[in-house]
């Protein structure tokens, strides 16, 4: 193995992949808190200490949490043993009931999160075999077949922010949906080196310190940063943890493991070995202050104003000039040519000319022709900067123009550059213009918008350049990606998003994986010899590349030197599917996790990096493996402000996830990052929907507390254990129920297939937010209204034995189903109210009793129960409830009065009703001595009819009569209605005589005589509503 790949032995060794690291402590003392800081000293050792030294001083400027966001991570960091060695212990397996004992009081999701996530975590609840034994190896089917998310690891020293945030709420909503539903689940989490983010980190730190990286040393500089990674590489998984996400700890993976390395070498000498992997000399992005190439994926483009600089470029031996314009003044030491198009009269004379490089002292460069300059753009001629930019590199190529690099690494002009040797690229600009301008070269210099190429890490100006690196060819690669979405092997959701994709491949460029690092995977490349890289070996270690060397005729001592280069981070990042589970170390090893667990099922992550990471696993996963690395991509968007902008600092709209998870709970946040959007869609994120949401959990909270503290109070342990929830309520109990419980339990069964449907099909959002409509408008607003009916004396229930044990049965198995359905989107708070109902046992294979391991409310395709006549004979009830209640409120009757009512239906509708009419009196408060039911068209109902009487048209069939003489006393309402009429008139004819007054109209400004206009129209029509209420009242 290449020796980079190891951590230096002068440092203490690698803690265990799934140990915790020590983590910021904070004690609140009064109103101020205490910051307990790691020291990092560079002998190894660790200390405590109240003085935060230089090196720690840096990132605790960066890192500061307030007191109650601390607390949300230092919960969750300390819950992981390694499962292999590890026993939990009874009062961890048993929190369950423990809970259970404790009640139900106020919802304070900080009070029991974190004890929910440990209990899960020690339990081994995140384990693919948590729910059941391991799958047969030769089953195959569907219903059985593991559950893959390869988690996408996030920078091993981040911290988390709202894009994390979104991928832990979306991937925890699929695993622990297809958990439930019997599949075993790998959600395989881990995090990514980093290699230029965290590099530059600890660069800044030791210049903070007074030195550099170059100073100390490649081996040095290695051991500080694996010590770094130490101190702050737990930070981010503990706060995944927070969010409640659900992947197997015991798995964690970080990119620069010893045998993630292995596979990275592996990767990179079989792409070699196929003719895939080249060293050229290339037109590269090259970032001057971290002195390496970066990708065309990170360089990010921003509109900037600077200036086009028009000057001459004089033909040789004439006053004649060709006028030139440029943004870069500086590259003009490095032209090579100027260009014209061959059919431009301006010019075609001078075609073959030499033209006088200026301020080069004589340099001569010809004037060439080619189409591809655009007559009508600026001046019509074109330098040519071969050196220095893409596109005249091609052109250079094409004309075989000699390429001349003017900089060093470092952004600074060399000697190529004359006189301006050692100035700084942009300091040259200003000097080389000036000089210009008094040789009397310079038309004019212009204000000019143009696109600036920055790095996407360091913020610096990108400066084109050729230099040697190494490549991997991606067209045929690029290919194969492109066939893996046209026959179907990989979906795209949204699939709007196959476009972007064909067009990204079909016009791919070859991957330039060197960077000028040493944080990395060293690149597995020996150059024979002292000096010199005309030859070179790739060898997966350097024993090999010996015996390679010596094969190739060299002696057995023969010098050989590691490529100094490390591979671009996204190169180990493009193996994370198949080199996480176990390749290329198990490949056709039956049994192993390699050939368990790939192809991964779905990538789910959000649509930026589609191109970083997305497009080059699948490329990579398909040449290495020969297989697809996934069958599903599902391509989140970004989390924005509630106005759509970005998110940013400076513009203070930040909302971060740790602060929103302490004040309001880590189910709140979930649920408002995954309802409410479709998949690719941006997600507006503002603290009011956070807000609303946690009302919602309180509203289940408080469902739940009527249940168990009301609906099941003081029953027998054996009657509560029948009420248990152990499958679907099955045909033959169902037609046993009266209308409301059979109209609930098709809402609820009609729920759970909508709801099984969207989340196979990953429409999440719609998903989620179909079970809100209906725990809050359903269940809440009416079942649980009406099961009122059936259990309290008062409410006209209690002496109907049969139909109280019903209304207790329905109420645990619509709840119970609904705590199932909510649970992969809100998984605290459904974890703990679950307890508290009746359960039945737990699998025999179960880890623990927990919601996140029982059984979806719809295990198979077989069809639920339901009823559609019920549902509509219900729909008739409460439209008729409805009703009065909407009459009651325009007769501003007061709401605790009883009124009475005379129902007219017809048939079976009269009859459902008639079985229902204690809770139509208790719904729409009616007055159970005076309310009658009549079947329409019938005698009784003629004469019912005949008395004053306010009638609502419920439906086609249904009719609610209303006596007047029961909403309103007449002469009290006619004398409110016309204290009422007086005051409007008042305020009409003061109204209208300031708008009939030729002052105010004239010169008032348009939108206070629009406003006052509208006000009138208001007014006029509430005196005509009331006028019309009088005349009523007088018939």
């Amino acid at each position: 193995m290449p020796s980079i790949l190891r951590k230096p032995s002068s440092s203490s060794s690698r803690p265990r992949r799934n140990s915790m690291v020590t983590m910021w402590l904070y004690f609140s003392t009064g109103r101020t808190a205490l910051a307990l800081v790691p020291t990092i000293n560079f002998s190894g050792a660790r200390s405590l200490s109240r003085e935060i030294p230089s090196f720690g001083a840096a990132f605790a400027r960066t890192s500061h949490l307030s007191t109650r966001r601390s607390r949300v991570g230092q919960a969750f960091m300390s819950t992981t043993a390694d499962p292999d060695t590890s026993k939990t212990t009874e009062t961890d397996r048993a929190y369950d009931i423990i809970n259970k004992e404790r009640g139900l009081d106020k919802y304070e999701p900080a009070s029991f999160e974190s004890d929910i996530y440990r209990w899960w975590e020690t339990a081994g609840c995140f384990q693919p075999d948590a729910k059941q034994k391991a799958i047969d190896d030769n089953d195959d089917s569907t219903s059985t077949a593991p559950y893959v998310l390869p988690m996408p690891p996030p920078n091993v020293t981040g911290r988390l922010h709202m894009g994390h945030a979104i991928f832990v709420a979306l991937q925890d909503v699929l695993a622990r949906f297809h958990r439930m539903r019997g599949r075993p689940v790998l959600w395989l989490p881990g995090t990514d080196h980093a290699g230029i983010a965290t590099q530059l980190q600890v660069e800044k730190l030791l210049i903070a310190e007074g030195t550099t990286r170059e100073e100390v040393g490649r081996d040095e500089f290695l051991r500080r940063v694996w010590m770094y990674k130490e101190e702050q590489g737990g930070f981010i998984t503990s706060q995944l943890r927070s969010l409640g996400a659900s992947a197997d700890w015991s798995r964690e993976r970080f990119t620069m493991d010893d045998d993630l390395s292995q596979a990275v070498v592996e990767a990179f000498c079989r792409l070699h070995e196929k003719g895939l992997v080249y060293r050229g000399e290339y037109m590269v992005n090259w970032a001057p202050l971290l002195q390496t190439a970066v990708s065309d994926l990170e360089v990010e483009y921003s509109e900037e104003e600077g200036k086009l600089y028009y000057f001459k470029y004089m033909v040789e031996g004439s006053e004649e000039f060709i006028p030139v314009a440029t943004t870069r003044p500086e590259t003009i030491c490095g032209d090579t040519a100027v260009c014209v198009h061959p059919e431009d009269e301006r010019y075609k004379h001078l075609v073959g000319k030499a033209l006088v490089v200026p301020m080069s002292g004589g340099r001569t460069v010809p004037v060439i022709a080619d189409e591809y300059v655009d007559m009508e753009f600026g001046t019509g001629a074109l330098k040519i900067t071969p050196g220095h930019d893409p596109n005249d590199y091609t052109l250079g190529k094409k004309f075989d123009l000699p390429i001349i690099n003017i900089m060093n690494k470092d952004g600074s002009m060399n000697a190529n550059a004359g006189q301006y040797d050692g100035l700084d690229r942009f300091e040259c600009r200003q000097q080389l213009w000036t000089d210009m301008e008094t040789e009397g070269l310079v038309i004019k210099a212009d204000p000019h918008t143009q696109r600036v190429p920055r790095s996407q890490r360091g913020g610096e100006i990108i400066e084109p350049l050729v230099s040697s690196q190494w490549f991997v060819k991606t067209e045929g690669m690029g290919a194969k990606a492109l066939k893996a979405v046209e026959d179907g092997d990989i979906k795209i959701v949204p699939q709007r998003f196959d476009k972007i994709w064909n067009n990204w491949l079909t016009d791919i460029h070859d991957w330039c994986v060197s960077r000028q690092l040493w944080w990395g995977h060293r690149i597995p490349v020996w150059y024979v010899g002292e000096t010199g890289e005309d030859e070179f070996i790739v060898a997966r270690n350097e024993k090999e590349a010996r015996e390679k060397a010596v094969a190739n005729g060299h002696s057995a001592d023969v010098v050989l030197r590691q490529e100094e280069d490390v591979l671009d981070t996204w190169f180990s990042s493009g193996l994370w599917p198949f080199a996480t589970v176990g390749w290329p170390q198990n490949e056709g090893v039956k049994g192993s996790d390699f050939d368990r667990f790939f192809p991964a099922s779905c990538l789910e992550t959000g649509y930026d990096i589609i191109f970083f990471w997305v497009a080059r696993m699948v490329m990579m996963g398909i040449e290495l493996t020969g297989k697809s690395p996934f069958s599903v991509v599902y391509l989140h968007g970004l989390v924005r402000a509630a106005d759509g902008s970005k998110m940013s600092k400076t513009k203070g709209n930040v909302l971060d996830p740790l602060d929103t998870v302490a004040e309001f709970g880590a189910d709140s946040l979930r649920y408002s990052l995954v309802t409410g959007v479709t998949p690719g869609q941006d997600i507006p994120l503002n603290m009011e929907k956070i807000e609303a949401n946690r009302n919602f959990a309180n509203k289940l909270w408080n469902c739940c507390k009527f249940v168990t503290g009301n609906a099941l109070k003081d029953l027998s342990d054996e009657d509560l254990a029948s009420l248990a929830v152990s499958g679907p309520i099955e045909q033959e109990e169902f037609d046993s129920l009266l209308l409301p419980e059979r109209y609930i339990i098709s809402k609820c069964h009609t729920l759970v297939a909508s709801v099984t449907q969207d989340i196979e099909k990953y429409q999440l959002g719609a998903a989620g937010s179909k079970v809100y409509e209906f725990l809050w408008d359903q269940f809440a607003d009416w079942y649980i209204e009406i099961s009122k009916t059936r259990l309290y004396e008062g409410a006209g229930g209690g002496d109907n034995i049969e139909e109280a044990q019903a209304a207790r049965r329905v109420l645990v198995y619509v709840l119970d189903t609904s705590l199932r359905l909510l649970h992969p989107y809100m998984p605290y708070v459904t974890e703990q109210l679950w307890h508290h109902l009746p359960r039945a046992d737990a699998g025999p294979d179960q880890a623990a009793h927990a919601l996140m391991l029982a059984n979806w409310p719809q295990m198979n395709d077989n069809v639920l129960t339901t009823s559609e006549a019920a549902v509509a004979q219900f729909e008739s009830f409460q439209a008729l409830t409805r009703s009065v209640r909407n009459a009651r409120a325009e007769y501003n009757v007061e709401p605790g009065k009883r009124i009475a009512a005379v129902i007219v239906a017809r048939g079976k509708l009269k009859q459902a009703i008639e079985k229902e009419l204690k809770s139509l009196i208790a719904l729409a408060k009616l007055d159970p001595e005076q309310t009658l039911i009549y079947e329409a068209g019938s005698e009784e109902a003629r004469q019912a009819t005949q008395v004053e009487s306010v009638q609502v048209v419920v439906q086609d069939g249904v009719e609610a009569f209303l006596p007047l003489s029961g909403l309103i006393d007449p002469e009290k309402e006619r004398l409110r209605l016309e204290k009422r009429r007086e005051k409007l008139e008042k305020e009409i004819q003061k109204l209208a005589g300031r708008l009939q007054s030729k002052g105010f109209v004239d010169k008032a400004p348009a939108d206070v005589v629009e406003k006052a206009q509208a006000e009138l129209a208001e007014l006029e029509d509430q005196a005509g509503k009331v006028q019309a209420s009088l005349e009523t009242l007088t018939q």
